[in-house]
């Protein structure tokens, strides 16, 4: 498995993982809760998966392998800036509206990890 190949695999694995936190993410906002150290822990997770994520894409862009569709560029970047851009908009807060923030802007994040993998086939085949 080559690097094209690892992408793709990290994908379904980011895709799995923001899932989960939106899971986890309105399961804690229903219990009336806000972020927990465990949750920032998997937020930071999350972050770093998709920061490796697009250093493979970058890599692959690099070595002359290109999205069929130049969008798929967009997603990837959109997903790298979802999360700080959250924390930013709440200062930090950790209090339940910030849990339901999260939640939603992980279920957003899966769609659009679920975007980029459908517009990710390489127009060199791989």
């Amino acid at each position: 498995m080559g690097f094209p190949g690892i992408h793709a695999l990290l994908a379904n694995v980011v895709l799995y993982y923001f899932l989960a936190l939106t899971v986890w993410g309105y399961w804690r906002f229903y219990r009336k809760q806000g972020l927990s150290p465990d949750f920032w822990g998997a937020l930071v997770i999350a972050e770093g998966l998709l920061v490796v994520q697009f250093l493979l894409g970058g890599g692959l862009w690099l070595a002359g392998f290109r999205p069929a569709r130049s969008i798929h560029i967009l997603y990837g970047i959109v997903t790298l800036l979802t999360l700080p851009g959250v924390y930013l908009y709440t200062k930090g807060r950790t209090e339940k509206p910030e849990m339901l923030m999260y939640a939603t802007i992980s279920l957003i994040t899966a769609g659009l990890v679920l975007r980029a993998i459908s517009t990710a086939q390489s127009a060199l085949g791989e």
